[in-house]
């Protein structure tokens, strides 16, 4: 092919994923398109969930905004079923394997973990604390022990103290605290968890970190949690970089979850710092290096984009931007599919 043919085909291309990459979240873009490149196509890289979505999503769970928890029609987003009618909490609830919904529950100053059959039935409490995450073998569930309730102060000199990720043997109940911080490095900053994800292992789990402070701090770890003993660094914990455009140095991972190929899709923001100004949004499928491997979505940059999932074999993936949900098939386009919900997750 002659270069001068070459060369508008590429330019055609471009303009093309563009136009697909602005549409992402509706119909109109609220913040131009970076320019990306992606690392591989699906089949070479294994990254995209493409090759792997069923033309029928699986079911679905969620939380809506006056705190039910319920059963979604995975097409259409209408409710078809109520398990727990108020006092749910988001931004996480987890199924697992065996079809056992945990969620978390607001009881006064108390946060407790309950589980209730995604077909209904009766709720069993499991133990105090929020964000769970059941494991994909369905043995352990991570959750997050930390204060978040408002009105509900701590007493305490050092508040860092209060902030740990459990890991739950279910089958014994014993469990195993990783605290912030050794005690001796403590900046006096907690750094709250926001979300929980397991990686296909079932040892290592993805931590997403909210800022301590105005709108610094932000991270994502991987902690390995057969040999860390804490979750914010040292040994067995990794932090996932935020790379690619725009602005790595500011951006940051809002919230990362594993998928069954062990990339990890995330919310990638930018930029850092104070005064909040963001400026971008996207929705990323990357390594566990941070490396790009598929763009999903252009956020919107005005929302926050959180409780993300992604089904069990990797072909549907879910998430928030504010209280609307939306789904993507296969890592393409997300579209909406219904609103009033402060967090969701395959079932």
């Amino acid at each position: 092919m002659p270069a001068t043919y070459r060369s508008a085909a590429t330019a055609l291309l471009i303009a093309v994923a563009t136009v697909i990459a602005l549409s992402a979240c509706g119909n109109s873009s609220p913040n131009p398109a970076p320019t990306v490149t992606v690392t591989g196509s699906a089949a070479a890289s294994g990254g995209s969930s493409a090759s792997a979505a069923a033309a029928t999503p699986p079911a679905m769970v969620g939380v809506t905004t006056a705190g039910a928890l319920v059963v979604l029609n995975p097409t259409t987003g209408v409710v078809t079923q109520t398990l727990v009618p108020s006092h749910v909490l988001g931004d996480e609830v987890s199924v697992s394997s065996t079809g056992l919904v945990y969620f978390a529950a607001q009881n006064g100053c108390t946060e407790e973990i309950e589980a209730i059959p995604v077909a209904g039935g009766s709720v069993t409490d499991i133990t105090t604390g929020s964000l769970p995450a059941v494991s994909p073998d369905g043995t352990k569930l991570a959750y997050a022990d930390e204060p978040t309730l408002p009105g509900c102060p701590v007493n305490s000199s050092n508040i860092v103290d209060f902030y740990h990720v459990d890991i739950r043997t279910l089958s014994s109940g014993s469990t195993v605290k990783l605290a912030m911080l050794p005690a001796s490095q403590s900046s006096g900053l907690p750094y709250p968890i926001s979300h929980l994800s397991w990686a296909p292992d079932n040892d290592h789990l993805a931590v997403s970190i909210s800022a301590p402070e105005d709108n610094e701090g932000w991270n994502l770890n991987i902690v390995d949690t057969s040999r860390a003993q804490y979750y914010l660094s040292g040994t067995g914990v990794t932090s996932v970089p935020a790379t690619g455009s725009p602005t790595p140095q500011q951006s940051y991972l809002r919230e990362g979850v594993y998928m069954p190929n062990g990339d990890l899709f995330v919310s990638r923001a930018c930029c850092a710092g104070d005064p909040v100004h963001n400026t971008s949004r996207l929705m990323w499928e990357v390594t566990a290096a941070g490396a790009l491997v598929h763009q999903v979505a252009v956020g919107y940059v005005s929302l926050e984009h959180t409780s993300l999932d992604v089904s069990s074999d990797g072909g549907w993936l879910l998430y928030l931007a504010g209280n609307s949900l939306y789904v993507s098939q296969g890592g393409a386009t997300p579209r909406e599919l219904t609103a009033g919900l402060i967090s969701a997750a395959w079932a």
